[in-house]
Formats: C-alpha cells, sequence, structure tokens
C-alpha cells in the first residue's frame, strides 16, 4: 500500500461515524463561507482601517488620538495589528477582499472547531454558524474568534489525548496580543486547563499521574505564551489599557446591543426561534450546552461539565460572547455527545444505525440548504432580525457614501458633525484630512461624550446646547444617516431650523451647513428642499435587492419628513419585494397612523412583531396605543417588549409611571415590583434621584397615594428621601403625603426643605 493510501483511506473503508463527521463537517464549512460571505457593515472597521492607515504613513503607532477633533491627543491605547492588515487588504482588493476575508474568517473557525472532532462536534457546528458569523466580520475581533478556536482546540486535545501542537501557543499569542484585547481570553484558557488538570489531581492516582505528566511537559510552553503578550508596542502598558477597556463594558451595555444580554424567559426563547438569526441560535445552543453538561457529569467527565455549564454564563450576560459559546460547545460537547451516541447506538442493529445516521444527515443537509437559499437570496438579512449586510462582497448600503463624496467634492467648511454609528467611516472616508466628532473607540471618548450626542440630537437644532458645541469645535457641517439621526423626527427639525440648511439629501444619509456669511453662497448654491426632494425608484431591472433598499430606505425618510402618503407607498413597493421584513412593516404602519388609519396601522404593528416579537416592535405598538389612549393595550405592549430585554428596569419604571398617569396604580404597583426585581446591581447603586431603588420607592409611594393607602405611600417616600436627600421633588412629596395624614408639622418640615434644595439650585 503507498503513503497516499494508507494516509488517506478510501470512502468504503471509512466507518460510519467518520463518513458522517466528513459529510456533516463539509456542509458546516459551505454553511459557514456563504453566511460569513457578505457585505462591509461593520462599524468599527474603518477607525481600525483609519488607524492602519495612519501607521503605515507615519511608520509609527500612536499612544494618544488621532483621527478625532474632539479628543486630539488623549491618552488611547489599542493594538494596530488588525488595522494594518485590513489596510492592506484594502489597498489590494478594496472593501470586495474584506469580504472575502470575512467568510474566510468564518469557514477557518469552524474547520479549527473541527479538528480531531466527531460527527456529534460537527452537528453541533452547524448550528453554531450564525453565531461564528456574526462575530467574524472583518473587524479586530474577528481575530479573537479565530485565534480562541485554535488555543481551545490545542489545549482540549493536549489535555484529552497528551499530544498537541502546544508549542504553537506562544507564537499564537505575540500574534494575538498585536491585534486586539481578546488575547486575554487566551489567557484565560490556559488556566482553564490548568484547573482541569487540577481536577484530576482529585480524582484518583492514575488520573493525578497522567496529569502530572501532561502538566510537565507544558508547564514550559504555557509560561511562554503569558510572557509573549509583552511582545507589543506598550510592553506592560497593554494591561493598563485592558483594565481601562473592561471597565468601559459596564457603560457599553447602556448604548451597544451587543453587550446587552438575553433574558431566559419563554418569551425570550420564543421570540428568538420566530426571529431566527444568531440568538434564535444562541437559546438553542444553550439547551444543548445543559444537556450535553448532564452527560459529562454521568460520564465523570468534570473538567468538560465545568466548563459547559460555565460557558453558558457569559453569552447570556453578553450576547457578543455567543461565538466563544459557541467554541466551546463544539470542542468539549461534541465528543461528550458522540460517546452518549455510541452507547445508545450499540443497542441498534448495524442497518438500524445506518438508517438512524442517514436520517439525521437528510434532516442537517435539508437545514444547511433552506439556511443557504435564505442567505443568498437576502431574506435572512430583510427577514426576522433584519440586518444592515446583504449576501455578497463590498460595502454595505448603510453607509453614507454619497453624502461624504459630496463634502470631499465641495469641500464644505469647518468640523463635522457626526453620529456615533457613521464615526469610523467619516474618519475613514474623510480623513486623514478630516477628523470625526465621535466613533466606536469608547474607551477614548467615554459616557460622557456619548451622552453629549445624544443630548445634541435631542435638543432644538437652534438651541443653545448646539450653539455652545458649534462655537467650541468650529462645526459647520452636520452629516447623518440611517443608524442615528435620519428616523425619530431629527431630520425633520434639521429641515426645519433655522441655523442649519440641507445641501444634500438621499435616502441614506443628509448633510446641514451652518448659516454663516460665509456659507451663504454654497447654500444657495445646493437649495435643497425637503418637502419636495425627489426619491426614484430603482431601476425595474435591478437586483430584486436593490429595489427593496431603495424603496425601503425612500420609506424611511419620507416618514421621518412627515410625507405620510409618498411613505405609504414606498413601503408597499418594499413589502411586494421582502413580505418578510419586519421593518418594511413599521414603515407601512407609522405612515398609516400618520395619515389617522389607526386600525390599519395596528395590523400592521401585529404584522411586524408576528415576523419579529422585539422590544422595538412592541414598543412601536405601545406608542400606538398610548396616543389613542388604550391604556390597557398600551400597558400589555410595554410589558410584552419589557419581557424581551435584557435590562428591563427602566421600562417597567417608565410603564409605573404610565400607569399612574392613566389611573392605574395596581397595575403601577406590579411594574415597579418588576422593576426593583430586574434591576442590576449598577442601576441601584446611582447616586441619588438616579437611582433605581430611589425611582422604585418614590414610584410605589405615588402608587399607595392613589389607592388611598397613605401609610404605605409616606413609608415608601420615607425611604426616597433618605436614598435621594438632595432631591427636592422627593421631599415635595414627603410634604403632601404629610399633609394628607394630618401630619402638618412633619409636612411643614418637608417643604421647608424642599424650598431650601430650590434655593439652592443654580440660575
Amino acid at each position: 500500500m503507498d503513503v497516499t493510501a494508507r494516509n488517506f483511506p478510501s470512502w468504503e473503508n471509512l466507518t460510519l461515524e467518520r463518513r458522517l463527521f466528513f459529510i456533516l463537517g463539509g456542509l458546516a464549512l459551505i454553511y459557514a463561507f456563504m453566511a460569513g460571505l457578505r457585505t462591509v457593515s461593520d462599524f468599527d472597521t474603518f477607525w481600525q482601517m483609519a488607524t492602519g492607515r495612519w501607521v503605515v504613513q507615519h511608520h509609527q503607532i500612536p499612544s494618544v488620538d488621532v483621527l478625532s477633533y474632539t479628543a486630539t491627543g488623549q491618552h488611547w491605547i489599542y493594538p494596530v495589528g488588525a488595522g494594518v492588515l485590513f489596510y492592506g487588504a484594502y489597498l489590494l482588493g478594496g472593501f470586495h477582499l474584506l469580504s472575502w476575508i470575512s467568510a474566510a474568517a468564518c469557514a477557518g473557525t469552524i474547520a479549527l472547531l473541527l479538528h480531531r472532532n466527531t460527527a456529534a462536534g460537527a452537528a453541533i457546528a452547524i448550528l453554531s454558524v450564525p453565531l461564528i458569523a456574526d462575530r467574524t466580520p472583518p473587524r479586530a475581533d474577528m481575530f479573537s474568534v479565530l485565534l480562541f478556536a485554535a488555543f481551545l482546540s490545542i489545549l482540549w486535545e493536549y489535555y484529552r489525548t497528551g499530544h498537541a501542537l502546544i508549542w504553537m501557543l506562544p507564537p499564537l499569542m505575540v500574534f494575538w496580543v498585536n491585534v486586539h484585547f481578546g488575547f486575554a481570553a487566551g489567557l484565560g484558557l490556559i488556566l482553564a486547563y490548568i484547573a482541569a488538570e487540577a481536577l484530576e489531581f482529585i480524582l484518583g492516582k492514575q488520573r493525578r499521574r497522567t496529569a502530572h505528566q501532561r502538566l510537565q511537559r507544558a508547564y514550559g510552553w504555557l509560561a511562554l505564551t503569558a510572557v509573549a503578550t509583552l511582545v507589543n508596542p506598550w510592553g506592560w502598558g497593554i494591561y493598563r489599557a485592558l483594565l481601562l477597556q473592561q471597565r468601559a463594558n459596564a457603560q457599553q451595555q447602556l448604548w451597544i446591543i451587543e453587550w446587552r444580554g438575553i433574558r431566559l424567559n419563554w418569551q425570550a426563547a420564543h421570540a428568538a426561534l420566530t426571529a431566527g438569526g444568531p440568538k434564535s441560535a444562541l437559546y438553542v445552543l444553550l439547551v444543548v450546552a445543559g444537556v450535553a453538561g448532564i452527560v459529562a457529569l454521568l460520564q465523570k467527565q468534570f473538567a468538560a461539565a465545568v466548563l459547559l455549564f460555565g460557558a453558558t454564563y457569559p453569552p447570556v450576560q453578553h450576547t457578543r460572547m455567543g461565538a466563544v459559546f459557541a467554541c466551546v460547545l463544539v470542542v468539549v460537547a461534541g465528543p461528550v455527545l458522540y460517546q452518549a451516541m455510541v452507547g445508545l447506538g450499540s443497542r441498534r442493529s448495524p442497518r438500524a444505525r445506518t438508517v438512524l445516521a442517514s436520517m439525521a444527515v437528510a434532516a442537517m443537509a435539508m437545514f444547511v440548504s433552506l439556511r443557504a437559499w435564505d442567505l443568498v437570496t437576502d431574506r435572512y438579512y430583510f427577514g426576522g432580525t433584519p440586518q444592515i449586510s446583504t449576501f455578497g462582497t463590498g460595502l454595505s448600503w448603510w453607509f453614507p457614501e454619497r453624502a461624504a463624496e459630496f463634502i470631499e467634492r465641495q469641500n464644505l467648511p469647518g468640523e463635522i458633525f457626526n453620529t456615533y454609528d457613521e464615526g469610523g467611516y467619516v474618519t475613514w472616508r474623510l480623513g486623514p484630512r478630516r477628523l470625526d466628532y465621535l466613533d466606536g473607540r469608547d474607551t477614548l471618548f467615554g459616557l460622557l461624550r456619548v451622552n453629549r450626542e445624544r443630548q445634541l440630537l435631542q435638543s432644538d437644532p437652534d438651541s443653545a446646547a448646539w450653539q455652545q458645541e458649534t462655537d467650541r469645535y468650529h462645526i459647520n457641517t452636520i452629516l447623518l444617516s440611517r443608524g442615528n439621526g435620519i428616523e425619530h423626527g431629527r431630520l425633520k427639525d434639521l429641515c426645519n431650523a433655522h441655523n442649519w440648511r440641507p445641501v444634500y439629501l438621499d435616502t441614506v444619509s443628509a448633510v446641514f451647513v451652518r448659516r454663516t456669511p460665509q456659507t451663504a453662497q454654497l447654500i444657495e448654491q445646493f437649495p435643497v428642499t425637503c418637502t419636495n426632494a425627489h426619491f426614484p425608484p430603482a431601476d425595474e431591472g435591478s437586483d430584486r435587492t436593490i429595489q427593496f433598499l431603495a424603496a425601503f430606505n425612500a420609506a424611511a425618510v419620507l416618514n421621518a419628513l412627515g410625507r405620510n402618503y409618498e411613505a405609504l407607498g414606498a413601503s408597499e413597493r418594499a413589502l411586494t419585494l421582502f413580505p418578510g421584513d419586519a421593518n418594511a412593516h413599521l414603515q407601512r404602519a407609522s405612515a398609516l397612523a400618520a395619515l389617522d388609519r389607526r386600525s390599519e396601522a395596528e395590523q400592521e404593528f401585529f404584522s411586524a412583531i408576528a415576523l419579529s416579537p422585539s422590544e422595538f416592535t412592541w414598543s412601536a405598538l405601545a406608542d400606538l396605543y398610548v396616543k389613542e389612549d388604550r391604556t390597557t393595550d398600551a400597558i400589555a405592549a410595554i410589558k410584552n417588549a419589557a419581557e424581551l430585554q435584557s435590562s428591563p428596569a427602566e421600562t417597567y419604571v417608565a410603564l409605573g409611571k404610565y400607569a399612574l398617569q392613566a389611573g392605574h396604580p395596581d397595575d403601577a404597583l406590579e411594574a415597579f415590583a418588576e422593576a426593583s426585581r430586574t434591576a442590576t446591581k449598577d442601576e441601584n447603586e446611582e447616586a441619588g434621584g438616579s437611582s433605581m431603588r430611589y425611582k422604585v420607592a418614590s414610584g410605589r409611594a405615588e402608587a399607595y397615594k392613589q389607592t388611598g393607602d397613605l401609610g404605605r405611600a409616606a413609608s415608601y417616600q420615607e425611604e426616597a428621601v433618605q436614598l435621594a436627600p438632595d432631591e427636592r421633588e422627593a421631599w415635595d412629596n414627603l410634604g403632601s403625603i404629610y399633609q394628607s395624614l394630618g401630619r402638618s408639622a412633619d409636612a411643614d418640615h418637608a417643604k421647608a426643605r424642599a424650598t431650601s434644595l430650590t434655593q439652592d439650585q443654580p440660575h
């Protein structure tokens, strides 16, 4: 027999399990590649590429901000390797090559996880593809997912067999520490491996001896891997930057969806399974992890059980950890479940095993075929969980590419105000000549800058707040795009502003210039009118996706401008192309509601909810009910929205306040009880009137006051005063309750305290 035949046995000579593995593994790789092949849409990709461009052009690695005009020169450390690599790829093949890299990263991660795995692991890998694909767009943490899979595969193989390419860990770590902060997860895996070996020491003499031998052979490579983290431009300083990044995570949950967790209740699970997408896969895999963990315990594989149960915690707290969880599940649960399947299969005849295996393969093949069809037809991207990517290569439709070209071509004056979402694109597309106002580098800008951006967007464009900000930073141009500024009335507010005039408007973006003597000629040159700007549909010969995006985006802009009849027509055109798009139904519902066709609007909201029963769709329906004074229906809709939120305490407080205004104190008390139950530690520990405990106590006081139980009302309002002694309103409310109880002296004291706090406030 020659070498080829010896190393690669023929298909006929493979066992049933190996045949299953190769078929299911092939399906997983095909599915992963197709799920990863999508247009570039991640916000962080662009500031990372801009950083890489700066490094290449200046031949140095910055330790301060060089991309924004609001934080220029401030200390900021972030591994630049990924940005340099992406910039190089862009120079070679543009955004199309970046899309291919995304597909390769997704498939490559699955391939690493399947190394020396089983058919059960391959089946789990198929289910894991949406979670892996979600974290492998061309951005820095793509490398963390890949390298986490590599580290995990090597360490778990070494733990199980005593033989693996463990010498590869140090060079891999040198690369990892220079591309992303996720290198800390690699150190975490090493600690988990050591803990697994330590567990072996208490499970019998033979297992202790074997574990000791493995550790003896491995400790040098493991120690070298830890030392390898210092091979970076900042040495130990990388750990200070890492700590800052970790501290920012708690704040990031307030505005970044991927840092939020999931609710472990039936409503949330059912909603996710209805809509599909990564969150749907997460709920399924949590069940698989639970089953595999129990099986591992029965098999006395205690380290595997601990890993499987422990791995379920991170994705529940932060959905962006879903890919890491999926990696652990494929590598660890695959062999565990395969061993259990072998035990069950041994009780059946070879023919029965073959039939069952064929049925399993057929089911998985059908599943992958349906998922692949959804991907290539864009049904996945315009379905229950609408996304801003589409299948294929290149730049996503979402980015304000034409608006950026207009700004560059006309050389618009002053700095540009942009929102959080498009900031990275601004600094990439218009830099290095122009800097951005804000982007996704959260540890640099912090919550104060993010809140400042939101305050401005919610303020009158002619307000003092805008005047102060524009004067401070010499802002003369505003760029808005579909992520943050087009919807929610902000576009219309700017169109009606005195100090700002539109000079460019399309279905994705808008550009406004500040009215000054220096810009008067420019404004006259481009007389854009928001009331009659025309948004033509795409050519009928265009691809269906292009036609849909033209109609859908036009509907969104027209709704924002209050051009309701036109918005209705555009949304209906969109729905003829993708009837299953929940957001298109929401756009039609908004237009119908604005036209006072409330019954039809309600049905459209129900259609959106049926496709994507999310907190957003339920909240949209609740807004309709509030406007119609349908209090009972509004309360029910808000409850449904809260049940789907990862941190619903604020929503429950808002529900309680609404119920009080509507005269439903019992519903309010129920809402405040839920707010108290679901509040996070950070929410409870906020200072003064921002504390969740204060909001709940004061809300309960008002609710009991409405029910006539003044004793309880006084007790809860006294608690509120203790929690926020500097809140004037708290003392005022306490005084009113005391007055109703006939406690005049106490009422006078509370009112006097409220008055003193009013006088102490700055004018």
